[in-house]
């Protein structure tokens, strides 16, 4: 695995949620032998030893039962500890989400069969707000409880904790939350993690401006998911093949940093696919 991302002409690796503890011995003998730099883990990593199929939302941070919420924790710190034997600086999180029905997806669908303008879909919109609003309080405080423990034990480890823009509106933060969470957290060790194609679904669903959104976070960034999205919204697409518009969005990022972006494409994507991708992506935007 590591040999043929390196083989792609990728010097630095984020390692998913999808790292089984069978992968790791590998993985850190590639490491030790210099072959391969980590740039980031993506929580849960490894996989939680008990969890038949990865999932980075396998547990929930703003579960009501406290013994997931400990169990979520306890993997998490799993993951920092991973991330200090690696050298890898960042950890991206999922926070949790709002139990109600799922009408990301609902809307999806009837925006690919061109209903995205119809009284229907604006009264499912709607819907999906009130619930949420009635509903998302207490999840979220639950989530910052659970971020704070984290936050703590990474700090002094030198571990960054990235939180990530999400793919749908039920899940947490949304983003008056990402805000509030970046205010409760206002110290370098906590920010945010941009995910391109998660935010692009939002905007094409209509719940928000990726640019404006862009401008609004900017300065908290500390890393990226880059991957395109497929209008509406079928995303881990290979960048320039979607709606993404990196033309306006890369230069509304900080200005002198280094900013970190992470391919994370579909596994369907072709080497071919991302090949020609990154090579766009340098040629535009430089390495």
């Amino acid at each position: 695995m590591i040999d043929e991302i390196i083989d792609l002409g990728f010097q630095r690796v984020e390692l998913g949620h999808a790292t089984r503890l069978t992968l790791l011995e590998g993985i850190l003998r590639a490491a030790e032998k210099g072959k391969v730099q980590f740039s980031s883990l993506h929580n849960f990593c490894p996989v939680p030893v008990e969890i038949s199929r990865p999932s980075p939302d396998c547990y929930q941070f703003s579960a009501p039962d406290q013994r997931e919420r400990e169990r979520a924790i306890k993997a998490t710190f799993q993951t920092i500890d991973l991330a200090v034997r690696l050298g890898a600086p960042i950890v991206v999180l999922h926070m949790g989400r709002v139990p109600i029905e799922d009408y990301t997806d609902k809307l999806v669908r009837m925006a690919e069969v061109g209903m995205h303008l119809s009284r229907g879909y604006v009264q499912a919109k709607l819907e999906a707000v009130r619930k949420r609003e009635m509903t998302a309080q207490r999840f979220f405080e639950r989530s910052l409880e659970c971020l704070k423990i984290i936050a703590d034990y990474a700090a002094p480890r030198g571990i960054t904790l990235g939180v990530e823009s999400r793919h749908s509106f039920e899940e947490i933060p949304g983003e008056e939350e990402m805000v509030d969470l970046l205010d409760a957290f206002a110290v370098p060790h906590v920010g945010y993690w941009h995910d391109f194609g998660h935010v692009q679904v939002k905007h094409n669903l209509g719940f928000l401006d990726h640019v404006e959104w862009m401008e609004r976070v900017a300065h908290r960034l500390v890393g990226c998911h880059l991957h395109d999205t497929a209008w509406p919204g079928r995303d881990h697409q290979p960048p320039f093949t979607g709606d993404v518009p990196y033309d306006r969005l890369v230069p509304l990022l900080p200005k002198g940093s280094d900013t970190l972006f992470v391919f994370e494409m579909s596994p369907r994507r072709s080497r071919e696919e991302i090949m020609i991708a990154r090579e766009k992506w340098a040629k535009q935007f430089g390495a």
